[in-house]
């Protein structure tokens, strides 16, 4: 009999060639398969009439073919196969494109389904590309039809067929996670059921039965291994830091630091006193100044006999935090280096003896600082820098480099507090809800495309004040999604610097340069070597550059909010009045909404809770970059409740049962999902 560790290939059905087409999409092993979890589900339980369909609406419809097919060689790679269907409420003309076998397959006087989109007026409806099956097999049709993310070679029959086969090799081996009290308690199905009905659903009751079991059950694994983190840090005992005098650093800044900055830098040195490891999460909105609370935690660190190292994701955003601080540290009597990957080896050689003889006291750099040759001498503080950006394994690294140091993440990306439950389970949270005084909030405006010849004007018109100014594109280059009517970076800004700005300085900059080329053009435009710098949203997280005033996003409605007010947030940095336009010929009433908020908000949490409520938990983290086990059902944006009671479930257990003794199937599957996510519990 299988397990669940068994290799696809050896699934009855399965074989080599589909085993290998499978792996594209990291489906290994048997439990890879059966959690393949459906994107979106299509509801083809109903036959309507042909008067009855809707344009612009997917349905099933029930029609005979009037006249045989005809085929169309429209061009080479290009065959058309087209049908007219009718029944007794009028008639449906359907174009297959590339399916010329159905001209033999689709008979006259035989009645088929078609389930696809309507289009057409309420005299001549059409359907193009239909899924089409005989009316007596409902295989495709008369039932809820599960979607699943593709690759290339794996069709949506290939995959489904092979989750069948899954299924039916699971038997009675698929062991059940909860605890029977607590499935009983929350009227949850069993497993068994669950992974059915997710898949195959009997109905929309059986469909959202399974989603919730399987939702809870992902909840509630989430809510052991990040508690049980947190006892394993309570546990651990340092040596706490002696209270220090942070008058001179205090003094040595030339502002005050807000009340919001201030309350964090408390928790803080309150954390570093404790004799247990801090582990804290400090985030706020770019600008909100948690690099000032960041400094402050290494001057404490510092007059500590401990050295401290920031860690940040790019070259150039190191540079930027060593030149920001090293001033205001040094005359304290903290002795700063930056190490980054284009050091020398001499120089690399040089600053790693110069931290393991404990010569210096603040290392700022980039990932180089975890590399096998840097040893430090007593370490007792690791900032990281935009820590979505950071694997959990990179952040352990560092952290590996000392004995239980302090930890201190800095995320410039506001996470809504239900979202902060799950992510960040084993971290305390720090919010900085503040904004320094003197800060002008950046004028958002949102326009159509027909704006463009004003949005040069005023981009010229600023440039020529001695401003600067970002064009954000959804993507590289035109070839890249199919060359439509969207923006595209390279394309872009050399039709802007030929055709518009000819006497102006365009460069452009995108994800898929090498990194010496992007920081090469970056620190041009930190230099105000560029007027204008067309980019991607690599730029989301980049240098400060407190002259640009002008942010400019193409194709506004296919970035998130959250994503957005990261990009605006890297203009209104300076002295000046900057602006943001975001820029959408896509003017329906959802887009509309959500960029108004754009408008309306500089409240980077405001903004993020919309954002959640609209798209999903998704857009925060990129890939999985957070680092901690991806969920696959559960929706934070839908399941708050859910997520409560999944808490309070695994809260109760660990209360009777801390070590999981009663339950080992929930123990071993919670250690395997945080392994895969780099996290262990020993």
């Amino acid at each position: 009999m299988a397990d669940l560790k068994t290799d696809v290939r050896y699934i009855k059905g399965i074989g080599e060639q589909r085993a290998k087409a499978l792996g594209k999409l990291g489906i290994h092993t048997l439990r890879d398969l059966i959690s393949w979890f459906p994107r979106r589900y299509e509801d083809r339980t109903e036959t309507r009439r042909v008067a009855d369909l809707v344009p612009g609406e997917p349905a099933c419809v029930a029609a005979m073919i009037a006249a045989p097919p005809t085929v169309s060689h429209i061009r080479k790679g290009l065959d058309l196969v087209k049908v007219r269907a009718v029944d007794e409420t009028g008639a449906l003309d359907v174009t297959f494109f590339n399916q010329s076998w159905l001209k033999n397959s689709l008979q006259a006087g035989e009645t088929y389904i078609f389930y696809g989109r309507a289009e057409g007026s309420l005299l001549r409806r059409r359907m193009a590309n239909p899924v089409v099956e005989p009316e007596g097999r409902r295989e495709a049709t008369g039932r809820i039809v599960p979607v699943y993310p593709l690759t290339a070679g794996v069709s949506q029959m290939i995959l489904s067929r092979s989750i069948r086969q899954g299924l039916d090799a699971c038997g009675d081996i698929l062991p059940d996670i909860l605890p029977d009290q607590v499935r009983r308690e929350h009227q949850l199905c069993r497993v068994g059921y669950a992974y059915e009905n997710i898949h195959f659903p009997a109905g929309g009751q059986a469909l959202e039965l399974a989603r919730r079991r399987l939702a809870f059950e992902e909840l509630f694994l989430f809510t052991l291994g990040l508690r049980r983190l947190r006892q394993r840090r309570e546990t651990v005992k340092v040596e706490p830091f002696r209270p220090v005098d942070m008058g001179p650093f205090y003094r040595a800044l030339s502002f005050t630091l807000t009340e919001a900055q201030g309350r964090c830098v408390e928790e803080a040195l309150g954390d570093m006193a404790s004799g247990r490891p801090m582990n804290r999460l400090c985030q706020g909105d770019v600008g909100s100044g948690k690099t000032m609370v960041a400094a402050a935690c290494v001057y404490f660190s510092v007059k500590n006999g401990r050295q401290a190292a920031l860690m940040a994701p790019t070259e150039i955003l190191a540079r930027q935090h060593y030149e920001g601080l090293a001033p205001l540290m040094e005359p304290l009597g903290v002795r700063c280096a930056l190490l980054t990957g284009s050091h020398t080896a001499k120089e690399k050689k040089a600053l790693a003896a110069g931290l393991a003889a404990g010569e210096i006291d603040f290392v700022v750099g980039t990932h180089a600082l975890i590399t096998g040759g840097v040893e430090y001498r007593r370490l007792g503080l690791v900032v990281t820098d935009e820590q979505h950006r950071f694997g959990v394994g990179q952040r352990a690294a560092l952290a590996g480099k000392g004995e239980n140091p302090h930890t201190l993440v800095m995320s410039a990306t506001p996470i809504p507090r239900t979202l902060a439950l799950i992510l960040y389970g084993d971290l305390d949270v720090s919010v900085i809800d503040q904004l320094p005084p003197g800060r002008r909030p950046v004028q958002t405006s949102f326009v159509n495309g027909s704006y463009h010849p004003r949005i040069y004007k005023f981009l010229r018109r600023l440039v020529g004040e001695g401003r600067q100014a970002y064009i954000v594109c959804p993507q590289v280059s035109e070839s890249e999604e199919g060359g439509d009517d969207r923006k595209a970076v390279t394309e872009y800004a050399a039709k802007l610097q030929k055709e518009v700005f000819p006497d102006l300085r365009v460069a452009y900059v995108h994800g898929k340069m090498k990194p010496k080329e992007k920081d090469a053009v970056m620190a041009a435009f930190a230099a105000r070597e560029t007027d204008i710098l067309v980019s991607t949203t690599v730029i989301e997280v980049g240098v400060d550059v407190p002259n640009a005033a002008v942010m400019v996003v193409e194709n506004a409605e296919r970035f998130g909010l959250s994503q957005l007010h990261q990009l605006r947030g890297r203009v209104g940095r300076g002295e000046w009045q900057s602006y943001c336009v975001l820029v959408s010929d896509n003017q329906n009433e959802e887009t509309r909404r959500r960029l108004k908020v754009m408008v309306k908000t500089a409240d980077g949490f405001k903004i993020a809770e919309e954002d959640l409520r609209l798209r999903g938990p998704g857009d925060f983290f990129g890939q999985r970059q957070h680092g901690l086990p991806g969920l696959r059902v559960a929706d934070i944006g839908c399941d708050a409740q859910l997520l409560r009671e999944a808490q309070a479930a695994a809260d109760a257990l660990l209360e009777r049962d801390p070590e999981l003794k009663s339950c080992p199937a929930a123990a071993e599957r919670m250690a395997e999902l945080f392994t895969e996510a780099e996290l262990t519990f020993s």
